[in-house]
């Protein structure tokens, strides 16, 4: 039976547990989640500022997509680099850095007049927030012990959907409400907590000497193992991100809901991809592997996917009920690997390593992610949902092929 991961080549680091008291590592856990969660209002709260840019602001809708879509450029320029920072300078380093400049590029988009200098600020605000994802993994790995990092990270990856729910919750409203400007007060403010929290709570968890730094072995060297997670991460953001990103627009189109009460529906299913998401980092820690339950999730992701695809091909009230059951099934199951590959990717690679590897990890998701809608809307044009829905099955069969099972070695 496989065992669970190390970095190869990496000395271990002192044992976390007794440097630090219970509550503290929690409370840097927490803090550290709250942290990335304001940086994803920051990035994917503007894209629900576009019907105020688009109908009150003269824009047209690629203009004001353009805005919306500002940061997330930002933050896919800057994951390797910060990954760097965490890897030379430390988690608190780079936390602190990076959401200092969240803030000050915020308050620039709430003083700025006209979209070119709001997409700019914006840009630069999510250029500075991927300091939170570059970090994440060793402030799990360095302060939880192997049997709690699954839950750990579970939990920590439940910060984009909570980012992403408080924008859903207050910037569409305040922007309708008011304006553009008093939107943006919503990250802004979220972003000044959670950097003052860091500021309080969080320190670096320990590691072997700076001078061994040169002598860490380059894991991408030693063996396939974390290109093999990349892999299976990418070919599963692919499910994940058809859902998410026509989900909604099946049940208005297709089923003729209210776009309220199909608002609604995708809400919940953020709620219960998140606890999917800490249920699975739990089951990790219980079956001592990070990829065995990722191949199973594959596996799930694969039949959930075939099955809506097949019931959103039918009719007949039954049919549609099952249909709307699969989708919020779905949503849960195509997200909850997220937190046993950030886990993955931190153990193998290391002290030195593991914020280039969250980097790499973060920035080639991204990558498939904004791939994604273009080309299910092509597909959804040509074929239906239903069609759409089965295809994006096939890349969870790949994934569970993929995965790297045999290769995973005991965490330390």
């Amino acid at each position: 039976m496989p065992t669970p991961l190390t970095g190869a080549g990496t000395p271990p680091a002192p044992p976390a547990a007794a440097t630090v008291s219970t509550r503290r590592r929690w409370a840097m856990l927490v803090v550290g989640t709250a942290a990335q969660a304001s940086s994803a209002t920051m990035v994917h709260g503007p894209a629900f500022l576009i019907p105020v840019l688009h109908l009150r602001g003269g824009m047209s809708l690629a203009e004001a997509g353009l805005v919306a879509a500002a940061p997330m450029a930002g933050l896919m320029c800057t994951l390797v680099a910060w990954g760097l920072v965490v890897d030379r300078r430390g988690e608190r380093f780079a936390l602190l850095t990076g959401m200092s400049g969240v803030v000050l590029a915020g308050l620039a988009a709430v003083l700025v007049d006209g979209p070119g200098q709001v997409a700019a600020a914006l840009f630069v605000a999510g250029a500075c927030s991927s300091a939170t994802n570059a970090a994440s993994g060793r402030i799990v790995v360095g302060w939880f012990p192997p049997e709690r990092r699954g839950l750990a990270m579970g939990i920590r990856q439940c910060a984009q959907p909570l980012g992403v729910g408080l924008g859903a919750l207050t910037m569409a409203y305040l922007a309708d409400a008011y304006d553009v400007a008093t939107a943006l007060w919503v990250p802004l403010v979220a972003a000044t907590i959670a950097l003052a929290l860091v500021a309080a709570i969080v320190i670096d968890p320990p590691r072997p000497p700076a001078s061994e730094r040169a002598g860490a072995a380059n894991p991408y060297r030693a063996d396939r193992y974390l290109a093999r997670i990349h892999g299976t991460s990418m070919l599963l953001v692919v499910p994940q991100f058809v859902v998410w990103t026509f989900g909604l627009t099946w049940l208005v189109d297709e089923l003729g809901w209210a776009a309220g009460l199909a608002g609604v529906v995708i809400a919940g299913t953020q709620l219960i991809g998140a606890l999917g998401r800490i249920g699975a980092g739990h089951l990790s820690d219980l079956v001592r592997s990070r990829t065995r339950p990722m191949q199973w999730i594959a596996w799930a992701a694969a039949g959930t996917m075939l099955a809506l695809g097949a019931a959103a091909s039918g009719s007949g009230p039954a049919v549609v009920a099952l249909a709307v059951l699969l989708l919020v099934v779905a949503s849960a199951v195509t997200v909850a690997d997220n937190g046993l590959a950030y886990a993955a990717v931190a153990e193998r690679a290391g002290a030195f390593w593991s914020g280039r590897a969250l980097g790499i990890q973060n920035t080639a998701q991204y990558l498939v992610a904004a791939a994604v809608p273009p080309v299910a809307g092509v597909a959804i044009t040509q074929w239906g949902y239903g069609a759409a829905f089965a295809l994006a099955a096939g890349f969870g069969l790949v994934a569970a092929a993929v995965v790297p099972v045999a290769q995973e070695r005991a965490p330390s």
